[in-house]
């Protein structure tokens, strides 16, 4: 008996050892140590969480902890995760997007869920619920006066090219008529203090809106965000006939690079200064009062390096403004000086490379010819 425990802890860790194997096959993170013994996939801790939850669909195992007879093994060993991948992820459109392991738990949940127990992309144009370019519902919206959510019916249509809402369901004009080129959509859920938190901003006027949504299920926010990215795919196709499926996919929704608290002062730089939260959507930071604020109360533009931008750690001696976090940094652009503050020394390292990131690419035209926001001043 202890020979054939042996003798099969060796053959799965040399199913265990193959490169295919070495990511996680539902979030991509390195060095999984749980597999499913009915899927024949090597998974992380968290994902084998969510498997748990599908009983009836996968069952798991720590490769570490638990014991694998030789028939469950000898599965393992004619699937593994490329075979796998091949037949659950055979038919994947290419705006879905797949998370990874720094994603939120709804979107990792409904992307395993819409794998194994939805089995949605495992036949060529099956019709999907976020595909046919409309897509009508309720949201619950967050009030922009009142912070109350509320259900307000949204509108999808890839034929007119938007995404209308109603304060009201039988209302005829819609309270927003946003086009679609313009949105971006990301998980918030611990902004918005809810597990299926979505934020919507929205460029108007040159400067950004947000709205903020949720929907009791996991599932129908996701094909509401998977919705958004299908209409923007088929948009930017028609805008941009030359361009290729994955420079489209690049423009789709994104996440932001980095969010949080900074102390900044005003343009006069003898301001006291003032805790704000900002955020990093690429070259746009912002900031606001509060994380829930539907408009900007500032934002910059962060060009390049070659074009004058840079990030200093740091604040220029002399600086006057009060100030009562002490981990400077300050952003050189052509016209002036930005100066911020963090609480502590890795907030500070962190803002640093998030800026270095943007300011390291080479600026497109598009960045270039939107590059007036950097005229844009942070008022105190």
């Amino acid at each position: 008996m202890a020979g054939g425990n042996e003798r099969s802890m060796k053959a799965l860790k040399e199913v265990w050892k193959r490169a295919e194997n070495s990511l996680c096959a539902d979030c991509g993170k390195p060095d999984p140590d749980w597999a499913s013994s009915t899927l024949g996939v090597f998974i992380c801790l968290s994902c084998s969480g969510i498997h748990r939850n599908i009983p009836s669909i996968s069952k798991v195992k720590s490769l570490k902890m638990d014991h694998w007879d030789d028939a469950q093994v000898q599965f393992l060993a004619k699937h593994g995760n490329a075979v796998t991948k091949a037949i659950y992820e055979a038919h994947i459109p290419i705006y879905y997007y797949q998370p990874t392991y720094n994603d939120c738990q709804v979107l990792r949940e409904q992307w395993i869920r819409a794998k194994y127990e939805r089995k949605e992309f495992t036949e060529p144009g099956k019709q999907l619920p976020y595909s046919d370019g409309v897509k009508e519902g309720i949201l619950w919206k967050r009030g922009r006066d009142n912070g109350q959510f509320l259900p307000r019916k949204f509108l999808l249509s890839e034929r007119e090219g938007c995404l209308k809402y109603f304060t009201k369901q039988d209302a005829k004009e819609p309270k927003i008529n946003v086009k679609i080129d313009v949105i971006n959509a990301t998980f918030q859920p611990e902004k918005i203090g809810n597990p299926n938190g979505l934020q919507i901003t929205y460029l108007k006027d040159n400067k950004t809106r947000n709205i903020f949504v949720y929907h009791e299920s996991g599932k129908e926010v996701v094909e509401w965000f998977n919705a958004i990215r299908s209409v923007q795919f088929h948009y930017l196709k028609v805008a941009f006939p030359i361009a290729s499926d994955n420079e489209i996919k690049n423009r789709l929704t994104r996440n932001f690079l980095k969010e949080g608290y900074m102390e900044k002062t005003g343009p006069k730089q003898r301001e006291a200064f003032k805790k704000r939260w900002f955020t990093l959507d690429h070259r746009r930071l912002m900031y606001f009062k509060d994380p829930l604020d539907a408009f900007a109360k500032g934002e910059v533009f962060v060009g390049s390096g070659e074009n004058g931008y840079s990030v200093q750690k740091g604040l220029p001696s002399g600086t006057q403004g009060n100030f009562s976090w002490h981990y400077g940094i300050t952003i050189v652009t052509p016209d002036r000086e930005y100066l911020f503050t963090c609480e502590t020394e890795t907030d500070q390292l962190e803002w640093i490379r998030a800026f270095t990131s943007v300011i390291n690419q080479a600026m497109t035209p598009q960045e270039y010819a939107s590059k007036c926001l950097d005229a844009v001043s942070f008022p105190s």
